[in-house]
């Protein structure tokens, strides 16, 4: 059932590696929210977020009822001179019972608005990089996927194509990331089923997808000025990936992941009774609800 492979993520509740990105809930009233609204389990969300300790990892997911399902890692694949190896294996040495490494092709920039131009020998670097890191996940026992994602040196549906004819990693299907870039996801679950891996669920304003992918609004501008909206109220073709992963046998998870910017604590505060809450909640309830009336 769909309804028990459904995950949070932090940055639903606009916590953000990016520096500046806006206001930062505490890990604990996130985690207390994820589970009111019925959620399974949780991406770990940025370094500091949660306990970089396995054990106090654990324990904190233990307390809410939660399972850990992995983490976003963008991690830098096209230097020269350069191993990203030692950054992904910091982060999978508190992985406890995770089985997916989401890894993002990242700029070597702190944020995710611009990407320098990548030569042939650059792409082929990255993808020698990718396929070297899902390897050696895979005999960790952690399926490694690549994260098309804007800003970064994989976005576009061109950089997509190239990835899936020159590499053997399967990707992370962002609806949001995807469609910004130009993609049609829904047509990409339905292409290549067998190469997705893991899923990341948003619904999109059109427009201000638009005017990002233009270079008319910077993609945390576009984020705080609504464009991500509830599953179902948005141009993605949500139930369409959905049909088609169903339809070809997909048994994995799929994450509630839509990018917010919070300028304070949403009310109330950190002591209230988690369904009560405002805030990003009601959008990840609403995601929830439309989800479950796929099944």
């Amino acid at each position: 059932m769909i309804s028990d492979r459904i995950a949070g993520a932090p940055i639903s509740w606009g916590v953000c590696e990016v520096p500046g990105w806006g206001y930062q809930l505490p890990a604990e009233r996130v985690l207390a929210e994820m589970r009111a609204v019925g959620l399974a389990a949780t991406e770990f969300g940025p370094e500091g977020f949660l306990p970089g300790d396995a054990a106090r990892r654990r324990a904190l997911l233990d307390q809410h009822r939660l399972t850990a399902v992995g983490g976003f890692v963008p991690v830098v694949l096209h230097e020269p001179d350069h191993d990203p190896w030692p950054q992904v294996k910091r982060a999978l040495n508190s992985y406890i019972d995770a089985d997916i490494l989401v890894l993002a092709a990242a700029t070597g920039r702190d944020d995710y608005e611009s990407r320098p131009r990548l030569g042939a020998d650059g792409r082929r670097r990255l993808f020698r990089n990718l396929d070297r890191i899902r390897v050696r996940a895979a005999a960790l026992g952690i399926r490694a996927c690549l994260h098309p994602h804007v800003g970064t040196m994989i976005e576009t549906p061109g950089d997509v194509a190239e990835l899936l004819e020159h590499t053997g990693t399967p990707l992370c299907l962002d609806t949001g990331h995807l469609l910004i870039g130009g993609g049609d996801p829904a047509q990409l679950a339905r292409r290549v089923p067998e190469r997705i891996a893991h899923v990341h669920l948003k619904d999109v304003h059109a427009g201000l997808a638009e005017q990002v992918r233009d270079g008319k609004l910077t993609y945390h501008e576009a984020v705080r000025g609504g464009l991500y909206r509830p599953l179902g109220e948005g141009d993605a073709d949500i139930a369409g990936v959905v049909s088609a992963l169903e339809g070809n046998g997909y048994q994995g998870w799929y994450v509630l992941e839509q990018d917010t910017v919070l300028d304070g604590e949403p009310d109330p505060g950190p002591d209230a009774e988690p369904d009560e809450g405002a805030g990003p909640l009601a959008a990840v309830r609403a995601g929830v609800a439309y989800l479950e009336s796929l099944a």
